[in-house]
């Protein structure tokens, strides 16, 4: 048995280090280089290309490099693969903290100051006022993020697909509380899992419940959000701003509006980024558990694709 590799679009030099020191006695290859495909039976896959499931006749695992799933088309995968996924404590916090500075900078005005300082203004204005911010997406992601806002004194909302009891959060569940969640938020943040259901759910008919102060944060996935019509909520004073670390093409094409819209803040798909240490140890385990017939850890639900 052999483990592949097939995370594309970067350099794995360092995972791929790190993980011949985790199995020093795997065959460990990286694709396309891999002499016996038949040979393999765990995948450890980001954006891999369609063509290689049907090329693994004995495939049972298909490890995600990531917290999420939609870097594996599962509809390609036979039912009896399983497919897992990475869980980073660090992650969770970045994650958390990530959202927490973004809801602040834009309270507190800073990318207005910062703008005032290039053009020597010194104007002072008080912090926004608005303290609710809603969170679609309450898995281990999202109920972080909400514990952190609630520890920094924000009022806390929170959707999701299934209902949720979380202390000191508002839950609503469904299509049919969507909108009820949204009409009385100051800041948006998206946490969902990306899904045939949530793909552009970020789009006018949302922005259009929501109040026109309101701030969007995207941290999910790019996907999420349909980009034009984002752009018509701000220029059409139906949202104030939007936080974006995700997109649907990365990196960014270097003529896209979003680059010079001035009420657009731009990071680089950097608020949780996964720790390579800590991937492979969870790579590791769930490969040798495989080898000895143990149940593997971080499992995902396929019916659902998270």
């Amino acid at each position: 048995m052999s483990l592949l590799v097939c995370v594309t679009r970067k350099d794995n030099t360092k995972l791929l280090d790190t993980l011949n020191a985790q199995l020093p006695d795997v065959d460990i290859y990286e694709w396309p280089h891999c002499p016996d495909l038949a040979q393999v039976e765990f995948v450890l896959a980001w954006n891999a290309p369609d063509e290689l499931w049907t090329q693994l006749p004995n495939l049972k695992v298909v490890q995600s490099y990531g917290a999420g799933v939609d870097g594996i088309a599962m509809h390609f995968l036979p039912e009896h693969v399983t497919v897992t996924r990475i869980v980073d404590s660090q992650l969770t916090k970045d994650m958390a903290q990530y959202v927490l500075t973004h809801v602040l900078a834009h309270k507190l005005r800073l990318k207005q100051y910062f703008v005032q300082q290039q053009q020597g203004v010194w104007k002072p204005k008080r912090a926004h006022q608005g303290n609710h911010v809603g969170i679609m997406g309450l898995g281990e992601l999202g109920q972080a993020v909400a514990n952190q806002l609630v520890d920094n004194g924000f009022k806390v909302s929170g959707w999701s697909a299934s209902e949720k009891n979380i202390a000191n959060v508002a839950t609503y569940a469904s299509q049919e509380q969507l909108e009820l969640f949204l009409h009385k938020l100051d800041y948006l943040v998206c946490l969902l899992p990306l899904t045939k259901h949530t793909k552009g759910i970020l789009d006018k008919s949302v922005f259009s419940l929501l109040p026109n102060h309101c701030v969007l944060i995207n941290v999910a996935r790019g996907q999420h959000l349909v980009e034009e019509d984002l752009i018509w909520a701000l220029d059409n004073n139906e949202l104030a701003a939007a936080s974006l670390d995700v997109f649907t093409q990365e990196p960014l094409d270097s003529d896209h509006p979003f680059w010079l819209h001035p009420n657009i803040t731009i990071t680089p798909h950097c608020a949780a980024l996964t720790s390579v240490t800590t991937a492979c140890e969870q790579i590791a385990k769930n490969y040798l558990s495989l080898l000895n017939s143990d149940k593997l850890t971080n499992t995902v639900d396929r019916t659902k694709g998270y």
